[in-house]
């Protein structure tokens, strides 16, 4: 478990509330990763989520950013955009920014839906599994289709809209594995698979203890400038 910073820690770094398996955590972690921008991160456990990160951020969910200049910033695809917008050496917001503007929508308030239907039905009674498994296959097929035409979502090089949707299909991936596995999407399989092999995706997954107010800082990416 990593519990320490470094000796030379840069002063005055955003700090992350962060949860390692939450999508929306993963998403922000690949973009400040990729942008080489340290962090102090502070992981939570969201059954008991720290006062310090309720009073900057009251609706309670990952990830959270604070500035050193105290803005907040507490939705995933804004923190991606920052961290993008502040150092993007590998071009990913090289993008027509409103089809990757359309991407998020229907990932978060679409695909996510049914993703969260098909992970615990027991929570969104009316539909089974199945039946929220199937209202996701749409949004599946299309990223398929994508890929196999391209390597990566939207073309021949990793742009914005790999990390944006990666967590999520991982998590659909996850909740049935087996069904996955044999599903017709060879093409967005191969994908999920070398991202998740990716030394990117290894950066962002180390496990973390939980934070408590006097620990000593952690800082995230470990080795970054």
């Amino acid at each position: 478990m990593t519990n320490a910073a470094p000796t030379n820690q840069p002063p005055d770094l955003p700090v992350l509330y962060s949860f390692r398996l939450c999508p929306y955590a993963m998403r922000a972690r690949l973009a400040i990763a990729q942008a080489g921008i340290q962090v102090e991160l502070r992981e939570v456990f969201l059954g008991d989520k720290p006062e310090a990160m309720l009073a900057v951020s009251p609706k309670g969910s990952v990830p959270v950013l604070v500035l050193p200049d105290h803005q907040v910033i507490d939705e995933s695809y804004d923190v991606l955009l920052w961290a993008l917008e502040k150092h993007d050496p590998d071009g990913w917001l090289d993008v027509d920014r409103d089809e990757l503007n359309a991407l998020f929508e229907r990932t978060d308030f679409d695909f996510k839906k049914n993703l969260h239907g098909y992970k615990h039905p027991e929570w969104y009674p009316g539909k089974t599994a199945d039946e929220y498994r199937s209202a996701a296959l749409s949004y599946l097929s299309d990223l398929d289709q994508r890929l196999q035409v391209n390597r990566f979502i939207f073309g021949p090089k990793v742009t914005a809209a790999d990390p944006l949707v990666l967590p999520f299909v991982r998590q659909f991936s996850d909740v049935d594995a087996e069904w996955f596995a044999n599903s017709p999407y060879d093409s967005l399989r191969r994908w999920l698979n070398e991202w998740l092999k990716s030394e990117l995706f290894s950066t962002i997954m180390p496990k973390f203890d939980r934070w408590k107010d006097g620990d000593a800082p952690v800082i995230f990416p470990a080795g970054g400038e």
